[in-house]
């Protein structure tokens, strides 16, 4: 299965943000997203999860050879500030979400939810609390259990490792990792340690456009100085 993005193009007030972008994804592999602030990362993000409208282009999966546009369905979004009801509590709204929307998993009616906040290391105390409550790295947690629970072919992922603490973080990636090969996982992050860390594939997003990284680089003593060469004429504005 592939992710191809063909010339998509996006422009907020005159200013050009995504110029004809077109990149090539494959599954069963991490890809790293990289880009200075302002680059157009979430944007290119928002377009393909549909929350944007592209100005033009166009993304497509492609499987055995057959192509079809990328649905909403097809993407789980998981981002960098999540978005929860808070007058929930964290089973609550999973148990909600689930209901809510049978369609994004086969077999939703009979999934026991307690197993996978064990899974997630939530505690049976805080999974009955209200959302409000969460810290900002709880609520990240219950964020990437649903799109687990979702199980879309193309993730997204906009700085989620973050917020989490190290033991945590690393049972995230094992899971990243784990779930690579039946998925395409594009992973937007500044921290190049964690990119060479945990991505196959890195992909430079810079006046944009998107360039790979050569991946005989990304574990070289060059990798910083070839990174930040494909980005010096990048904005560093929001």
């Amino acid at each position: 299965m592939k992710l191809v993005l063909e010339q998509i193009s996006k422009t907020f007030d005159s200013k050009p943000v995504l110029r004809e972008v077109s990149y090539t994804f494959e599954k069963g592999k991490i890809y790293g997203l990289l880009g200075r602030n302002g680059a157009g990362k979430t944007t290119l993000f928002n377009s393909l999860s549909r929350e944007l409208k592209m100005d033009g282009g166009e993304a497509y999966l492609e499987e055995d050879g057959i192509r079809r546009p990328l649905r909403e369905t097809d993407v789980g979004y998981v981002y960098s500030l999540p978005i929860l009801p808070e007058f929930l509590t964290g089973y609550e709204f999973v148990k909600f979400y689930l209901e809510a929307n049978p369609q994004r998993r086969e077999g939703a009616a009979d999934i026991d939810i307690d197993a996978w906040f064990d899974r997630m290391r939530i505690d049976a105390q805080d999974r009955h609390r209200l959302i409000k409550g969460y810290s900002h790295g709880m609520k990240n947690k219950v964020q990437m259990l649903l799109f687990f629970l979702a199980d879309p072919p193309v993730i997204l992922l906009d700085e989620p490792l973050t917020s989490f603490d190290v033991i945590v973080a690393l049972e995230m990636k094992q899971m990243l990792r784990e779930m690579k090969q039946d998925h395409i996982l594009i992973f937007s992050t500044h921290i190049l340690q964690l990119a060479t860390d945990l991505c196959d594939e890195l992909v430079v997003l810079n006046q944009g456009s998107l360039s790979s990284v050569p991946s005989e680089l990304l574990r070289s003593p060059e990798f910083e100085q070839e990174v930040a060469r494909l980005l010096q004429d990048g904005s560093a504005d929001e």
